[in-house]
């Protein structure tokens, strides 16, 4: 009888899909890549301001750079996902990463602060979005809104547990010190994971509702469908859905970087501000799986990308109407809700649209387009910023672009799906 229990706690973990261990890690890695990056950039903007005099338009420039560089990175990133998995774009993106957060430490003058954002831009691009996403979109099947809606939070995370952390950094060690620590922690976790938890894809196709877990000598794994990028980029619907999400993270990337100098515009200190951010961010964890339960039983995902566009469209209005506590309490939630299936709009909205066979290549693609907007969104902010001294109208700009994304969202619904054409 001892031995017989034995054996059967040894083979218990066996059958918790391995699926889950990666989904895991991704939101680790998720979380640690986003917050030393994305959520960390606006705490940046003053300190680089003190320290050499910038404007907050060059300082945010580098943040749209980036954008660009990773956008265009996009395509080829894709490619070497498909063709080469996940597995070594997470462990070479990871080490090079790392490097450019020492190059960034080192930073003297402007232009070396754009030539080592720009080289950050293109590392991060190797190791963190597609490869995840398109690892996470392989080793779910049934469950992969809940699945993707997981990998999700892992954004959240980055605002909600590192951002207060990279805060605390600059305040003790400065941004240099906080650069410093980004690319260790970078370097240590990325690796580790890439090294030691990612498989590139299950061996069938398995997962959680089939009941059972994938294992060598299972089932052999089934071809993924799906259609070419050359394709998709005939369809209607890759360039509606390409214009609806450039719109839709205009906004949502100006606000990321401009949040905090908001705040702080608004007479709210610097720590306080990242308190606000974190305390949003995990907030909206909760509205993320909310989204990933109930994106498993939407056929088209595009209505709650309406939903989700509209409350954010509302969020601005508010903060163009008054800045009060209530109004401020009215938009963070507002914000919670609309932000709420962004990481995962293009997982759930593509996969479906198009596939999964040339999935990163078509997300990649997807990528550039979107870049032609989120590069101008953070700069143009903060030259309203300079030129008038408040961020109205760029509350205004943003609201816009949440509506026509609204828009563009509601005539995707109309197209067909080359996917069920290719059928």
């Amino acid at each position: 009888m001892r031995v017989a229990s034995a054996a059967g706690v040894i083979r218990r973990p066996r059958s918790v899909y391995y699926g889950w261990w990666i989904l895991a890690a991704s939101v680790a890695a998720m979380a640690l890549g986003s917050g030393v990056s994305m959520w960390a950039f606006g705490l940046y903007v003053r300190p680089l301001e003190a320290e050499f005099g910038w404007s907050r338009s060059e300082v945010s420039f580098a943040f749209s750079v980036s954008l660009l560089v990773s956008g265009l990175c996009g395509p080829l990133v894709g490619r070497w996902v498909d063709q080469r998995g996940a597995r070594s774009a997470i462990i070479v993106g990871g080490v090079a990463t790392a490097a450019t957060y020492l190059l960034l430490a080192t930073t003297q003058e402007l232009w070396q602060w754009y030539c080592y954002s720009t080289l950050n831009a293109v590392a991060r691009t190797l190791m963190f979005f597609i490869p995840f996403m398109a690892l996470i979109s392989r080793w779910f099947d049934r469950r992969r809104g809940i699945a993707v809606s997981i990998l999700g939070t892992g954004f959240s995370l980055g605002g909600f547990l590192v951002l207060p952390v990279m805060g605390a950094l600059i305040d003790l060690a400065g941004w240099r010190g906080a650069l410093l620590w980004s690319g260790v922690a970078v370097a240590v976790v990325f690796t580790s994971i890439g090294l030691f938890v990612v498989r590139n894809a299950p061996v069938g196709r398995y997962d959680v509702d089939t009941g059972g877990a994938s294992a060598p000598g299972g089932l052999p794994e089934e071809p993924l469908s799906g259609v070419t990028l050359r394709e998709a980029l005939r369809s209607p619907l890759f360039w509606t859905l390409s214009l609806a999400l450039m719109l839709f993270f205009f906004g949502l990337f100006g606000w990321l970087v401009h949040q905090v100098p908001f705040y702080e515009a608004n007479g709210i200190s610097r720590r306080t501000a990242a308190t606000i951010v974190s305390v949003t961010a995990g907030l909206s964890i909760a509205t993320r799986m909310l989204v990933g339960l109930a994106a498993d039983r939407i056929p088209r995902f595009e209505y709650a990308a309406l939903a989700l566009a509209g409350c954010l469209a509302g969020a601005m209005a508010t903060l163009t109407i008054s800045t009060s506590p209530a109004a401020i309490g009215l938009f963070l939630t507002l914000w919670v809700v609309g932000t709420a299936g962004g990481p995962m709009m293009e997982a759930l909205l593509l996969t479906r649209a198009f596939g999964l066979s040339h999935f990163a290549t078509i997300l990649g693609a997807v990528a550039v387009v979107e870049t032609l907007g989120q590069i101008l969104s953070p700069t143009l902010a903060g030259a309203i910023y300079d030129a008038t001294g408040s961020y109205d109208w760029a509350l205004l700009m943003f609201m816009g672009t949440f509506a026509a994304s609204l828009l563009l969202f509601a005539v995707a619904l109309r197209l067909p799906r080359p996917i069920d054409l290719a059928r």
